[in-house]
C-alpha cells in the first residue's frame, strides 16, 4: 500500500502532457493544431480518468487503511529555515479527488460538444485541462504555502476562462470582478500563513494543529494575534467561496461559458474555500470566537443567496445564487463543528448542480436557434416556457436535480441538508430557523427556475412585439385568427418590459383559449415568413454527462446513511463508509464524541425539513405553474379587486422584495457607490490636493523666483547711475523706518 501512495504525486501532473502539447502547438503550428482541434479531447478526458481511478483505489485504500500518507521533499534549507513541498494524502484528499476527477471527466466531455462551435476551441480545453490539474494540486498540498500557489493558479485559471470571450465587455468587467475580488480574499489569507509562520514557525499541517492544540488551551500564544491570523486565513475562504460580503463576483461570472459554470461551482473555485476551511478547521475550533463568526457568515450568506435567487431572470444567475446558498450551509456546518455533513454536503451539492448547470447550457443551446446567440435572450427564462415537450431528456435530468436540490428524498441533497438541518437546531434554534425557512426558499426559488423554464407554454413567440401597436410578423396565428390586443398590449407589457413579475400574475391575464393554443405556435426563424424552428434536443454528447450526473443525484446520497439496528448513525462507525471518508484523522483532530440518531428522531427530523420543501414546491407551483389561473379565480378573485387597502399592501410587499432579489440586495449598488465612486472621489480630490497645493508651492516658489530675477535684471543694468539711484532709495527708507 505504501507502494501505492509513492506515486500519488501523479494525479495532478496527469493533465499536464496534453495541455503542454496543445498550448505549444498553438504557439508553433497553430494551423495544423486547429485542423485537429477534436482529436485533443480524447487524451484530456483519457488523463483525467487515469487520475480518477488512481484517486478511486487511493480511497479505497483509505477506507481498508485508514491512514495517512505525507511525503515531502526539501525545498529551501537556510540555517533554521526550512520550506518543503510534497503531497498529503488523507481521507479529506481522497475525497476531493474524486470530485474533482469525476466532474471534471464529464465537463470535458460535455464541453466537446458545447464549444465545438467555437474558434477558440483549444484555448479552452488548455484553460480547463489547467483548471483541473491546479485544483488537484491544491487538495493534495501538504503544507499553507503550497496550497497557497495553486491557490493563486486556481484564481487566474478562473479569472481566463469566466473572461474566456473577452471580446464582449461584459465578460472581460466580469472576469476583472472576480480577480479583483478574490484578491482581497487572497491577500488576507497571505497574511494569515506569514502570522502563523511567525507564531509557531512552521507551515505544514502537522505542525500547525499539534502547536495550535497544545499552545492555544493552555495559553501558550497570544490569543488576540491568532484569532486575527485565523480570520485573514478565513478570509481568503470568504473570497473563494464567494460568501458574505465577497459574493459579489460569483453571478457575473456566469459569462463565462456553462461547463466552466459548472465546473466552477461543483467542484474547483467554490469548493477549494470549503476545502481550506475544512483543512484548517483543527485550527480553528480551539477558537471560538472564529468559529461562531464562521457560523455567522455562513448563516448570513444562506439566507442572502436564497432571496436573491427569488426573482432572478437569468437562469444561470439564479443557479449562482443558489450556489452561493448552499456554500452557506457547508460554512454554517463547519462553523458549529459538524465536519461531516459540511463535506457531505459539498458532495452532494456536487453532482446536483453540476446537473443543474450542464442542464441549462443544454437549454441555451436549444434555445439560440429561436433568440440568436445573445446571452441576454438565451438565458433569459422570460422568453421560456413549454421546453419539457421539446427537450424531455434535458428536462426529466434537471428536475430531479432540482428536486435533489430542494431536498426531497431519496435523492442525494435531502441527506446531507437534512444533517445539517438536525445539527444547526441541536446547537442553535436561531441557526435552526434561518437553516429551516432558507430551505422552504431554496424549494420555491428552484421550482420557479424549472417552471419558468419547462412549464406553460413558449414564450419567445411574443418577443417582437411592440408595446403599442401588434407586429406584422406576428398579427396572425397559424390558425388563422388575429391576436387581440388586449392579449397583446396585457402578455407583452408584463412579460416584454417589465419581464415575469414576482410572482407572474400578470400572465393569467391571457385568456384561456388562447393559452391554450400558444403551445403549437412556432417560431418565425430569422425572420423568414416560411422557415419555423423549434427547440431541438442536444447531442448525445452533451446528454451523456446530464445522465451519469443524475445517477449520481439519484444514488450518491446512500453512502453517507447507515442503518444499524433500527439506528441510524451519523458520527464514526466501521460500517459506515463514508464517516470513514470524512473523519478527520486522530493525528490531526480528535472527534468529541458519536452522534447516534435513532430512527425515530431521524424521521421527525425528515418530515419536518421534507414539509418545508414540500410547502416551497406548492408555493412555487401556484404563483408560476399551469394551476395558477385556477387558484387565483378561486381563491384571489375578491383580493385582486383594485381599491382594496390589503391587495395594495400586498403588492408593496411584492414589489419590495423583487426589487430586493433582483437588484442583489443593493449591495452591488452599495459597493459601487461606497468603493467604487468612493475611491474614485478620492483619487480625484488627491489629484485636486496635489496640483493646486503641492504643485501649487511648488510652481509658486518658481513664478516668485521668476518675477524677482525679472526685476533683479533690470537693476544689473551696468548704469552707474541707476545703482546711485537704487542706493540711495535704500537709504533713504532705512533712515526713515530707523532714524
Amino acid at each position: 500500500m505504501e507502494h501505492t501512495y509513492q506515486y500519488a504525486w501523479v494525479i495532478p501532473l496527469l493533465p499536464l502532457p496534453v495541455i503542454m502539447s496543445m498550448g505549444f502547438g498553438l504557439f508553433l503550428i497553430p494551423t495544423v493544431t486547429k485542423n485537429l482541434r477534436r482529436i485533443w479531447a480524447f487524451p484530456s478526458v483519457l488523463l483525467l480518468s487515469i487520475a480518477m481511478v488512481f484517486s478511486v483505489y487511493l480511497s479505497i485504500q483509505q477506507i481498508n487503511g485508514s491512514s495517512i500518507y505525507q511525503y515531502l521533499w526539501s525545498w529551501t534549507i537556510n540555517n533554521d529555515f526550512s520550506l518543503e513541498f510534497g503531497y498529503l494524502i488523507d481521507p479529506l484528499t481522497s475525497i476531493m479527488l474524486i470530485l474533482i476527477t469525476t466532474v471534471g471527466i464529464l465537463v470535458l466531455i460535455y464541453s466537446d460538444d458545447y464549444m465545438s462551435h467555437d474558434e477558440e476551441y483549444l484555448r479552452f480545453f488548455v484553460y480547463i485541462s489547467f483548471f483541473n490539474t491546479s485544483m488537484l494540486g491544491l487538495v493534495t498540498s501538504s503544507n499553507l504555502i503550497q496550497i497557497y500557489f495553486f491557490w493563486e493558479l486556481v484564481g487566474m485559471c478562473s479569472y481566463l476562462l469566466i473572461g474566456f470571450w473577452f471580446t464582449r465587455p461584459i465578460a472581460a468587467s466580469a472576469c476583472q470582478k472576480a480577480f479583483v475580488t478574490n484578491r482581497v480574499g487572497d491577500f488576507g489569507l497571505l497574511l494569515g500563513i506569514l502570522g502563523f509562520f511567525w507564531i509557531t514557525g512552521s507551515l505544514e499541517f502537522r505542525d500547525l494543529f499539534k502547536i495550535a492544540n497544545n499552545w492555544i488551551p493552555n495559553n501558550g500564544i497570544n490569543s488576540l494575534l491568532t484569532t486575527l491570523c485565523a480570520f485573514l486565513l478565513f478570509l481568503g475562504a470568504v473570497a473563494k467561496s464567494a460568501q458574505f460580503p465577497l459574493h459579489i463576483w460569483l453571478p457575473d461570472a456566469m459569462e463565462g461559458p456553462t461547463p466552466i459554470s459548472a465546473l466552477i461551482h461543483a467542484a474547483t473555485m467554490v469548493a477549494a474555500g470549503i476545502f481550506l476551511l475544512a483543512r484548517l478547521l483543527p485550527l480553528f475550533i480551539p477558537l471560538p470566537l472564529i468559529m461562531s463568526f464562521i457560523s455567522l457568515i455562513g448563516a448570513i450568506t444562506l439566507l442572502l443567496g436564497a432571496t436573491l435567487a427569488l426573482a432572478q431572470r437569468d437562469i444561470k444567475r439564479s443557479l449562482a445564487y443558489s450556489t452561493m446558498s448552499q456554500l452557506g450551509y457547508m460554512m454554517l456546518a463547519l462553523g458549529i463543528g459538524s465536519y461531516q455533513a459540511a463535506l457531505f454536503h459539498l458532495i452532494t451539492h456536487a453532482y446536483s448542480k453540476a446537473l443543474l448547470f450542464l442542464g441549462s447550457g443544454s437549454v441555451i443551446h436549444s434555445m439560440e436557434p429561436l433568440v440568436g446567440y445573445s446571452p441576454d435572450k438565451s438565458q433569459n427564462m422570460v422568453l421560456m416556457g413549454g421546453l419539457r415537450k421539446y427537450i424531455p431528456i434535458t428536462r426529466t435530468t434537471f428536475l430531479w436535480g432540482t428536486l435533489s436540490l430542494c431536498g426531497i428524498p431519496p435523492l442525494a441533497c435531502f441527506w446531507s441538508k437534512d444533517e445539517i438541518l438536525s445539527n444547526s437546531w441541536l446547537y442553535s434554534p436561531f441557526w435552526g430557523i434561518i437553516a429551516s425557512f432558507t430551505a422552504g426558499l431554496t424549494a420555491f426559488y428552484m421550482f420557479r427556475i424549472y417552471l419558468l423554464t419547462f412549464d406553460g407554454y413558449l414564450r419567445v413567440h411574443f418577443q417582437n412585439y411592440s408595446s403599442t401597436k401588434e407586429s406584422s410578423l406576428y398579427s396572425i396565428s397559424l390558425w388563422g385568427k388575429s391576436i387581440s390586443k388586449e392579449v397583446n398590449r396585457d402578455f407583452v407589457l408584463s412579460t416584454m418590459n417589465n419581464g415575469v413579475s414576482f410572482f407572474s400574475k400578470n400572465i393569467s391575464k391571457i385568456p384561456s383559449k388562447v393559452r391554450n393554443r400558444i403551445g403549437s405556435f412556432r417560431t418565425p426563424f430569422l425572420g423568414a415568413k416560411n422557415i419555423f424552428v423549434y427547440p431541438q434536443e442536444t447531442g448525445n454528447t452533451m446528454l451523456f454527462p446530464l445522465l451519469i450526473l443524475l445517477f449520481f443525484t439519484l444514488f450518491i446520497g446512500f453512502i453517507g446513511i447507515h442503518f444499524d439496528n433500527g439506528v441510524i448513525n451519523n458520527g464514526i462507525s466501521e460500517l459506515d463508509i463514508l464517516s470513514k471518508w470524512l473523519t478527520p484523522s486522530r493525528n490531526f483532530l480528535q472527534e468529541s464524541s458519536n452522534s447516534f440518531i435513532n430512527s425515530y428522531e431521524f424521521l421527525i427530523n425528515a418530515i419536518s425539513s421534507v414539509s418545508l420543501a414540500i410547502f416551497g414546491l406548492f408555493i412555487a407551483y401556484i404563483f408560476y405553474g399551469s394551476a395558477y389561473s385556477f387558484f387565483q379565480n378561486l381563491h384571489l378573485k375578491n383580493s385582486l379587486v383594485k381599491g382594496n387597502q390589503k391587495n395594495f399592501f400586498l403588492d408593496q410587499v411584492k414589489k419590495k422584495i423583487y426589487s430586493w432579489s433582483y437588484n442583489r440586495g443593493y449591495v452591488d449598488i452599495f459597493y459601487t457607490k461606497v468603493f467604487i465612486l468612493g475611491i474614485r472621489g478620492l483619487a480625484e480630490l488627491t489629484l485636486f490636493f496635489d496640483k493646486g497645493f503641492i504643485d501649487g508651492i511648488t510652481n509658486g516658489v518658481g513664478l516668485v523666483g521668476f518675477c524677482i530675477g525679472e526685476e533683479i535684471k533690470y537693476v544689473g543694468g551696468g548704469r552707474i547711475s541707476s545703482y546711485l539711484f537704487f542706493f540711495l532709495s535704500y537709504v533713504s527708507l532705512f533712515l526713515f523706518f530707523f532714524p
